[in-house]
């Protein structure tokens, strides 16, 4: 759902229909993250030690496996390497369990994958759809109470 180098950030699920960014984060990962938040942290420019605290960023907005997104203006070097157009249709998934590893990435229609670290920052996607859309609302609330984390410091 979050890469294991956004761990100690603030984090929460991602929602349907939302609009997301692909974003650097101080951790030196990409990850996904709402215009929303990147606005309201653009002006912030503060010392070295600001990278220290998670609140100093914007939130990690975290998506599950099975998760379908749409991503729009891929840059043309991740066209030609995985045979992709402009905008293409992708599926969330994690590749890799081993520790220390980078595991949130994408399936395309052509069966192509690609981890989010080889994303653009800025890299436009909009969530179409999350694994549990086609369950009840009752029990939505207790995955979501789980999701909103806020680190230890």
């Amino acid at each position: 759902m979050c890469d294991y180098s956004l761990a100690g950030l603030r984090s929460r699920l991602a929602v349907t229909g939302e609009e997301l960014i692909a974003y650097r984060f101080p951790t030196g990962s990409i990850g996904l993250t709402s215009p929303a938040e990147l606005e309201a942290h653009k002006h912030e420019v503060r010392g070295w030690w600001s990278r220290l605290r998670a609140h100093d960023w914007p939130c990690a907005v975290c998506v599950p496996p099975g998760a379908r997104l749409v991503l729009r203006d891929i840059p043309k070097r991740l066209q030609t390497q995985l045979g992709l157009k402009e905008t293409e249709e992708a599926t969330f998934i994690q590749i890799d369990a081993l520790p220390g590893r980078h595991r949130d990435a994408l399936r395309f229609a052509n069966n192509q994958e690609a981890l989010l670290q080889r994303l653009a920052e800025g890299q436009r996607l909009q969530v179409i759809y999350l694994p549990w859309d086609d369950e009840p609302e009752e029990s939505r609330g207790e995955q979501l109470e789980l999701a909103a984390v806020e680190p230890p410091y």
